[in-house]
């Protein structure tokens, strides 16, 4: 009796010993190999995963110690050895539960810190707290469930649980449909990136066109020239014809059309026009300059000029200015600018009978 005991008692020292070396080691070992892995990496991720992680290791080293104490030492009982055995299940499932929980935070928290911000959107800012707290939600149940199964709860009111959460988020599904649809619209935005906050869009659906100054979760914000905000849902923003004049550069080409008489010289008159656009200091001069004979009108040849500018937001302006040079040159020129008119001949009914 007296060499069990003894036996017992070198077993379990030596036991603790190795299990407080293996805590101490496993606790030197993450140190080392997260200054390490910090110094060959430029961003925190992997910080955040060491922090998440570090402490549960570390418990869990511990923990397997007196698991192998509890099966090797014969001073436990059955009934004691479950009871452990049990409580040690608990303390796993609550250090998985709370290291999944928190890696999640962590990997949210990093990449609203170090990523969300570096993006051209805010889209991004807004559905990372939304998917965390999804994911969080989610963690927890799934937790309960593995819980409530290992002490064998009854299955029937596991599938209860699930089936009215189910049934509870087909409703809620139900009555937010309109909202999840613009949630979802937002998220492909998001990921598909038609367009940016600053940058100059036209819903030519809606006859809507301005500067995006906010992509939100549920809708964008776009501010239109006449300084009105315009707010639309992002799912009525999915299913339109988007045209971005900010992609994929600043410049422009404007254009105008207008008529001249019959009878003067094509070349002659493409040339007027090209110097008059040319001689503007607004134009982009190293973009092509054209004026293109496009068909013969009722009362005059019909022709396109366009031009490059540097920059989307004179667009208005520049036609102004366009129009402006344009009419001038052909008044300078002699070049007569025709309207609509109709000729009317006039028949005596004399004349008519000589017919």
């Amino acid at each position: 009796m007296q060499n069990a005991n003894l036996s017992n008692t070198v077993l379990t020292i030596a036991i603790l010993v190795a299990t407080a070396a293996a805590v101490l080691g496993t606790r030197m070992a993450l140190k080392r190999w997260g200054k390490l892995l910090a110094a060959k990496t430029v961003n925190r991720l992997d910080d955040a995963i060491l922090n998440a992680l570090r402490l549960p290791i570390t418990i869990s080293v511990a923990l397997l110690g007196v698991m192998v104490l509890v099966n090797q030492v014969s001073w436990f009982n059955q009934t004691a050895s479950r009871w452990v055995s049990e409580g040690i299940f608990l303390i796993y499932w609550l250090l998985a539960y709370l290291t999944t929980y928190r890696l999640t935070v962590n990997i949210a928290n990093w990449y609203q810190s170090e990523v969300a911000y570096r993006t051209e959107t805010q889209l991004d800012e807004q559905f990372v707290p939304f998917f965390r707290r999804l994911t969080l939600v989610v963690i927890t149940l799934v937790a309960l469930v593995v819980l409530m199964g290992h002490f064998n709860v009854n299955t029937g009111t596991i599938s209860a649980l699930i089936t009215t959460l189910g049934i509870g988020s087909l409703a809620v599904a139900l009555a937010a449909q309109a909202t999840l649809s613009d949630v979802f619209s937002g998220v492909m935005i998001m990921v598909d990136r038609p367009f940016r906050i600053g940058d100059r869009i036209e819903l030519r659906e809606m006859q809507t066109w301005g500067n995006v100054t906010d992509i939100g979760l549920r809708s964008t914000r776009i501010l239109t020239r006449d300084n009105r905000l315009v707010i639309i849902p992002n799912s009525v923003i999915a299913s339109q014809s988007i045209v971005n004049h900010s992609i994929p550069n600043t410049t422009y080409r404007v254009q105008t059309e207008l008529s001249v008489a019959y009878g003067l010289d094509v070349d002659e008159v493409r040339q007027v026009l090209i110097n008059a656009v040319a001689a503007q200091d607004w134009v982009m001069k190293d973009k092509p300059i054209e004026a293109l004979f496009l068909q013969f009108q009722d009362s005059g040849l019909l022709f396109r000029v366009r031009c490059w500018i540097n920059h989307y937001v004179e667009t208005r302006r520049t036609l102004d200015k366009l129009n402006s040079c344009l009419y001038r040159a052909l008044k300078d020129a002699g070049m007569e600018i025709p309207f609509p008119q109709r000729v009317v001949h006039l028949r005596s009914p004399e004349k008519q009978m000589e017919d």
